[in-house]
């Protein structure tokens, strides 16, 4: 039975065959109207609106399907359609019509459209069959992936934003980089699959072969169903080729031979389309600017192990894909074939996953081996990736190491001098670079560094970090250190590793002179060296540089003490003094003196050895290692006592003092202090006779005698401070308040503690142990005279800067706040 909707098609498609050979009439003018409207919202409308420029009755019989189906949907479509029929359309019974072109007369006003059989005689019935209109592909050509992706929901929600973000109208372009392995297919498939409704025409895959390398993606999930299939091609795939493949998925049964019809036909094509299209494994912007698709309501999404910003100039937004979070890495690996172990072993999954750089793709890989062996524990796995082959050849995908051939691809594409940096990354014994760094090691005034230094972060061999800082994943960095030891001449490496440690060395000098005027150096019989130092803003801008340069400047110690340097290693200790004094890293502090011992030994250098011990037993006693601590500073006490060094002596006694105090041997402690501070007075050294006052002072609070620890804080904030020892000062200030509440002055000492921790605020994060513990006297005294509120609110401050560096420091705030 015929619908409504179906005798309003065949009324509308009437009046449009008979007017279709009037272009100039009213009718066919207000018909072209409502199609063109109609077309700006409906692809289908637009390509058979375009169909039916030469007015064919098949065309005219297209465009009437596809309108009239719109106007079901569209109500101001269908109003629009319903009064233009009203007022054209031939009414039954109504004024003669001339007959329209194709169309069979059988009387009068009555006439036949389309299809008509005409005979004589007819016997049976009669069966007419109407071809439909060919049915429009609609290709889905997306990578599978699995349903959940790990780890990256966060990128999903960039993704989305940077696409809602888009201008109304414009062309979307979207390109997600980052480094091989770290799943950038994977994300933009699962992307786009989620968003399927989005583009009913249809969703384009092309494996552009940027890199030629053949290794699959990581995808987020187990091996095997998660990665993309190896590419089959050598290197990039042509143009012509994607044009090709694409505009046959999209119906075109005959493809132009030459590059430039086809890229016409292309935009031709999808015009009016909703259309997504992932270019996957892209090279340069070149080779995607002619596969983008230019109308609204499309989107082209590409991925590139390189940074491609020249399509920035496209209006293409950009999303920089990293490795997983170890947390997520450690998820990956049990959802991959680790399963029950990696809960078993949460220790050595961390480990194994950290060997992967925590690389999708390297992490995958890790499983797989899991999966293959159930019996093999995650210790093995581990041993078997930190071996001599390490896992840049331990993790393979069919007998190929995946991870290496990737990096040898990348490798190979750079420019000379980005090579030759590459491979300078790789000999240096550090994680973290910057570019003066880079400069001074490569003896290169010229300022060739940036220009390789932007090659390498283009192709994601490195990334920056901050304004000139830089890093590379580990397995990079490995890869990039098989490189140097292959291709550079030893004499290079040894004079590349030379101007590393005495930049090292020279700029960790001037941090020392500007952050620690007091602290006398430790001569020793170095020729001067041929690298300019790092420039550095001041004091703080030198404790700034020494915790950012941690991995390189440990880097430069231990292949000091490793290649028999010794007096570049001990010296370099000594000259850290400041990065153990302010940060207090005790781990590298303890592993820094021992080797800076061993190596002031080995020099025969009796005054570096006294430094190494008395400045090391300080690492040690922090860490609690308290008897070894003890014969440190016993040994340094008799050294210095044997060659009359009374400085060293009271250096060596004040240790042993305050080993005393922590142990609660007051006694002893005050003794030790009293020599100490005769020994230093002796020599007129204000700023050691002023600390030793301070260590009274502890002394006397932990006696509780309040009164004398003030005596005693009073004078050395004193003489801190006109020796314009700022920090120091701002100690025994905080100390002096906190003595003063004890003693029952609770204004005068709240005060000095706020005073004393405003100095350490404006020194920046690098005093926080000192904050928190300014804050704790402050809440100790506001707790004193009942104020809870306060005490909170300063135990909650000092709770939250102790978290970072001391968990039995946060552990007893905690618990003040339980009991509060």
């Amino acid at each position: 039975m015929p619908t409504p909707e179906s005798d309003a098609r065949e009324e509308l498609l009437s009046a449009m065959v008979g007017f279709g050979g009037s272009a100039e009439s009213d009718a066919w003018r207000e018909f072209d109207r409502i199609a063109r409207a109609a077309a700006q919202a409906d692809p289908d409308v637009a390509r058979s609106w375009a169909a039916a420029a030469d007015r064919t009755p098949s065309a005219l019989r297209q465009l009437a399907f596809f309108l009239s189906e719109f106007a079901l949907r569209e109500p101001a479509t269908g109003r629009a359609l319903d009064a233009w029929a009203r007022r054209y359309a031939p009414p039954p019974g109504g004024p003669e019509r001339p007959a329209p072109r194709h169309a069979n007369t059988l009387d009068g006003s009555a006439y036949v459209q389309g299809q008509s059989v005409q005979a004589r005689d007819i016997q049976g019935g009669i069966h007419i069959h109407h071809q439909a209109a060919p049915a429009v592909p609609r290709p889905r050509q997306l990578p599978p992936v699995r349903d959940r992706l790990v780890g990256r929901e966060g990128d999903l929600r960039v993704l989305d934003r940077l696409r809602s973000g888009r201008c109304a109208g414009a062309r979307s372009l979207l390109v997600v980089s980052g480094f091989a392995g770290v799943g950038k297919t994977t994300l933009v498939s699962r992307w786009l699959q989620g968003h399927a409704d989005d583009f009913p025409d249809g969703q384009l895959y092309a494996d552009l072969g940027g890199h030629g390398t053949g290794e699959a993606e990581s995808a987020g999930g187990p091996p095997g169903a998660a990665a993309d299939p190896p590419a089959p091609h050598g290197g990039p795939v042509p143009t012509a080729a994607v044009l090709e493949a694409f505009l046959q998925a999209l119906g075109v049964s005959s493809v132009p031979a030459e590059t430039s019809q086809r890229v016409a036909l292309w935009r031709s094509v999808t015009a009016g389309r909703r259309l997504a299209v992932m270019l996957d494994n892209a090279f340069t912007a070149a080779q995607v600017r002619p596969l983008l698709v230019g109308t609204p309501g499309s989107l082209t999404v590409v991925t590139s192990r390189n940074h491609l910003t020249g399509l920035v100039v496209d209006g293409a937004a950009v999303h920089r894909l990293t490795a997983l979070s170890t947390e997520s890495a450690v998820e990956l690996l049990a959802a991959g074939g680790g399963g029950a172990r990696v809960e078993q072993a949460p220790d050595a999954a961390r480990e194994v996953v950290t060997l992967c750089a925590c690389l999708p793709l390297a992490v995958c890989l890790a499983a797989a081996q899991l999966a293959i062996r159930p019996h093999r524990t995650l210790s093995a796995l581990a041993d078997s990736l930190s071996a001599d082959q390490g896992p840049l050849d331990a993790l393979q995908l069919d007998g190929d190491s995946v991870v290496r051939t990737a990096l040898d691809t990348a490798y190979r594409t750079l420019p000379g001098d980005a090579a030759a940096l590459y491979r300078t990354l790789g000999l240096l014994p550090t994680d973290r670079y910057d570019l003066h760094l880079l400069s001074a090691v490569r003896a290169d005034p010229g300022g060739r560094t940036d220009a390789a230094l932007s090659a390498l972060v283009e192709a994601h061999l490195i990334e920056e970090t901050g304004p000139g800082t830089y890093r590379c994943h580990d397995l990079v960095r490995a890869h990039a250190r098989r490189r140097g030891e292959d291709e550079e001449p030893a004499a290079r490496r040894e004079a590349l590793l030379d101007r590393f440690v005495d930049w090292c060395l020279g700029t960790a000098r001037t941090a020392e002179r500007l952050l620690t005027p007091s602290h006398r150096p430790v001569a020793g019989d170095l020729a001067a060296p041929d690298t300019v130092p790092a420039p550095l803003d001041g004091a703080a801008g030198a404790l700034d540089w020494l915790d950012a340069h941690r991995s390189a400047l440990m880097g430069a110690v231990r292949h000091c003490a490793r290649t028999g340097r010794h007096t570049r290693c001990w010296m370099l200790v000594d000259a850290l003094w400041p990065l153990f004094l302010r940060l207090r890293p005790t781990e590298s502090w303890i592993e820094a003196h021992r080797l800076g011992l061993a190596a002031a030994r080995s020099d025969g250098h009796r005054e570096a050895e006294d430094r190494m011990l008395t400045s090391g037993a300080i690492g040690l006693r922090d860490a609690g290692h308290h008897e070894e601590a003890t014969r440190w500073y016993a040994l340094a006490l008799e050294n210095a006592t044997a060659h009359g060094d009374v400085r060293q002596q009271a250096q060596a006694l004040n240790g042993l003092g305050h080993l005393a105090l922590r142990t609660g041997r007051l006694p002893q402690a005050r003794d030790h202090f009293e020599q100490a501070l005769r020994l230093r007075e002796s020599l007129g050294y204000r700023r050691g006779a002023a600390l030793s006052r301070i260590r009274l002072a502890e002394t006397a609070l932990a006696a509780d005698d309040p009164g004398t620890a003030v005596r005693h804080l009073r004078r050395a904030h004193t003489e801190l401070t006109q020796e314009q020892e700022h920090y120091e000062a701002a100690r025994a200030l905080a100390l002096l308040g906190h003595a003063l509440v004890r003693a029952g002055d609770h204004d005068a000492g709240t005060a000095r503690l706020r005073a004393a921790l405003a100095g350490f605020r404006e020194a920046g994060a690098r005093s926080q142990h000192w904050q928190g513990r300014s804050l704790e006297w402050l809440g100790q005294a506001a707790q004193e005279r009942g104020d809870r509120a306060e005490a909170a609110r300063c135990y909650t401050a000092a709770r939250d800067l102790y978290a970072p560096v001391s968990a039995s420091d946060t552990e007893r705030l905690a618990d003040r706040l339980r009991h509060l």
